[in-house]
C-alpha cells in the first residue's frame, strides 16, 4: 500500500510576493543603485538587483559560494573574461572565481542585473589579499540605512 501525502493546499507554505515598487532603489554612489530583494542569513543567501551607470568598475572580488546572475538591461562584463552580458543573459560564477565587474562607457542605458549570491563576497586589494568582507546581513543593514538617509520608507525585504 502506498501512503499518500496528507499535505493539503491549506497546510502548504505560501508564496511570498513583492511588487516592483515595494522595494525601492537606493543610490549607493559611484554610479551604482541597488535594492535588496531577499536575505536568508541562516542559508547564507542574498538576492539583490543592481543598476550600474556606464563606465562603472566594481573592484575585484571573489565569492565563497556560487553566484547566479540574470541581466535585465544594458551590458556588462568581467575584465578577466571576454564574454559580454546583455539583456537576457544568464551567468554562473562558481565559488572562488575572481572577477572585476565593468560596464562599457558606450552603454546607452543603465545596466540592471539580478544576483543570487550564496556565501560572502571577499573584496580584494590589488595584491589579491582580502580588503573587506560583505555578506547578506551587512548588505541588508546598509540598504536599510540608505533607504532612511534617502527618505524612503523601510522596505519589506523578504527575510
Amino acid at each position: 500500500m502506498t501512503r499518500r501525502d496528507a499535505t493539503t493546499a491549506a497546510d502548504a507554505p505560501t508564496a511570498v510576493h513583492r511588487a516592483e515598487d515595494e522595494i525601492p532603489w537606493v543610490n549607493a554612489g559611484g554610479g551604482i543603485e541597488f535594492k535588496v530583494l531577499m536575505v536568508r542569513e541562516d542559508e547564507g543567501l542574498w538576492i539583490v538587483r543592481n543598476r550600474y551607470a556606464p563606465s562603472v568598475v566594481v573592484p575585484s572580488h571573489r565569492h565563497t559560494g556560487p553566484v547566479y546572475a540574470h541581466t535585465v538591461s544594458g551590458a556588462w562584463m568581467y575584465a578577466e573574461y571576454p564574454e559580454v552580458n546583455r539583456a537576457g543573459s544568464f551567468l554562473f560564477e562558481p565559488a572562488g572565481s575572481v572577477h572585476t565587474l565593468i560596464t562599457p562607457e558606450t552603454n546607452a542605458e543603465p545596466t540592471d542585473v539580478w544576483f543570487q549570491i550564496h556565501g560572502v563576497n571577499l573584496n580584494l586589494n590589488p595584491d589579491g589579499s582580502v580588503e573587506s568582507v560583505t555578506d547578506g546581513a551587512g548588505v541588508l543593514a546598509a540598504y536599510y540605512s540608505l533607504c532612511e538617509a534617502q527618505d524612503l520608507p523601510r522596505p519589506n525585504v523578504i527575510t
